[in-house]
């Protein structure tokens, strides 16, 4: 059987270089540190996932969070770029100058609207997050994998299982907290289940 285990970063800077643009994700908050040190805590202490494969993200925020977490596991992390957040822009937008693109647009419209050239459209990056988790689960079938990952990237995960586009305005959208725990499995009869979302009572 096959599981999926995706953990979204905890807390992180993301702040201007010296005041100016672009802008940057600069690691872990100490919050950030805590919530990852509290889901060590839990793992270590429950044993309630022993993955054969632990991936992440190459951004700064996920890659901290795996090397705390990942001790609870005893494995090596193995860093990919597929399992970044959606790279809409390249930090020499100002939040007011994105958010007023972002407004200006319809429903239909922001899935195929380019920000920045070089970067992705919303459709570009749920063709990325559908093929990294289409190779990686196929690579490894009856494993048990867990990704160091972003927000967007989990959310796309539901698009990807349960087979609809995110070229289609979405009424709903899954809620997904710093540090917690979505878990997908393939059942023996072959449709993957939603075993869990947004589990993160280790915050309580």
């Amino acid at each position: 059987m096959t599981h999926l285990y995706l953990i979204r970063h905890a807390d992180y800077l993301y702040d201007l270089v010296d005041g100016e643009y672009p802008k940057r994700d600069q690691g872990l908050t100490e919050e950030g540190r805590i919530q990852a040190e509290k889901l060590r805590n839990r793992l270590a202490k429950t044993g309630e996932i022993t993955p054969d494969l632990l991936l992440s993200s190459t951004a700064r925020g996920a890659k901290e969070t795996a090397e705390i977490i990942a001790p609870a596991f005893g494995i090596p992390i193995i860093y990919g770029e597929d399992f970044e957040e959606w790279r809409s822009e390249d930090g020499t937008l100002s939040t007011e100058e994105f958010m007023g693109a972002w407004n200006s647009l319809s429903d239909e419209q922001r899935p195929y609207y380019r920000w920045v050239e070089g970067c992705e459209t919303l459709l570009e990056f749920s063709v990325r997050v559908c093929g990294a988790l289409n190779r990686v689960l196929t690579a490894h079938e009856d494993k048990t994998i867990v990704v160091f990952t972003h927000g967007a990237f989990i959310q796309v995960s539901f698009a990807y299982f349960f087979g609809y586009s995110m070229a289609v305005p979405l009424r709903a959208a899954p809620e997904i907290n710093r540090t917690s725990i979505t878990h997908w499995y393939k059942s023996e009869r072959g449709r993957w289940l939603l075993e869990r979302s947004n589990d993160c009572h280790h915050l309580d």
